[in-house]
């Protein structure tokens, strides 16, 4: 049974770690101790009436905390809700609903993971590869991490998947660290080198980096799992708002990011 404290949550820290990036650790219920990687929550300021639907946001790391467990999301304030939650403060509360959605899942005999995160996308990742490399020891794999961002400001989550002993290539629009350029391009360069009936590939970022992201394995057989981030108003499949086209067995159908989402085959998706 859901109750209200399954719907809010309070704010232990909500800190600006880059320009217009923020870093929220909200204490939550038990239901989320078992949230996984790639899952998400919505979030809306209660009681403040805007705005008035939840934001979509990855979780970023799980832990206990006092009676429930604590979850940190990592976010951009980019548009008028997300920026309403930047000026919420410790102490204050948050309606949360989730966890929702699928999560990202390993192949039998997959040894190592390859994470290609562009922007804000680093976010799922780093749950990610926390799980990857800190579970119980037979489930423990190499994991490479390809990080981009605009530019050296905007890098986050670096230092998190380096702690966890995950390799990292970094990659930046202005050059201004690592390599110059998109990271699909340093992934594509360093493609060559992963035993692809080993290798698992995980990728999180803006739409065009997916889109490209398809062009470059379309030829490799390496599976290839992304995290699609797309609008939504409810998070539980009854607006239709985050439909995406998929390949089926009859021809394109339709699929909600929210409930059959974020997590997808990246061979599934059509792109448009």
């Amino acid at each position: 049974m859901v109750t209200r404290e399954d719907l809010t949550a309070e704010i232990l820290s909500n800190a600006e770690v880059a320009p217009c990036h923020y870093l929220l650790a909200l204490a939550v219920s038990p239901v989320y101790r078992d949230a996984r990687p790639g899952q998400f929550v919505m979030l809306r300021p209660g009681g403040l009436g805007i705005p008035f639907l939840g934001r979509p946001l990855g979780i970023y790391s799980l832990s206990g905390h006092a009676r429930g467990a604590r979850i940190e999301i990592l976010y951009r304030a980019a548009g008028r809700g997300t920026k309403v939650i930047s000026t919420r403060c410790e102490g204050d509360r948050l309606e949360v609903l989730g966890p929702l959605g699928n999560r990202f899942t390993c192949f039998p005999g997959m040894d190592t993971a390859v994470l290609v995160a562009g922007g804000i996308g680093i976010a799922p990742l780093v749950f990610l590869a926390e799980r990857l490399t800190t579970g119980p020891a037979k489930d423990r794999v190499r994991v490479v991490a390809y990080i981009g961002a605009r530019d050296a400001a905007t890098l986050l989550g670096v230092d998190r998947v380096r702690a966890f002993g995950a390799e990292v290539r970094i990659s930046t629009d202005d050059g201004s660290a690592g390599h110059r350029g998109p990271v699909t391009e340093l992934f594509r360069n360093e493609m060559g080198s992963f035993d692809t009936a080993r290798t698992g590939v995980f990728a999180c970022g803006p739409y065009p980096m997916l889109r490209r992201m398809g062009e470059i394995v379309a030829d490799r057989p390496m599976p290839c799992q992304v995290l699609m981030e797309e609008r939504m108003a409810c998070g539980m499949g009854a607006c239709l708002g985050c439909t995406i086209e998929v390949r089926g067995p009859g021809g394109p159908e339709y699929r909600q990011v929210c409930t059959d989402g974020p997590v997808f085959d990246l061979r599934d998706i059509l792109w448009r």
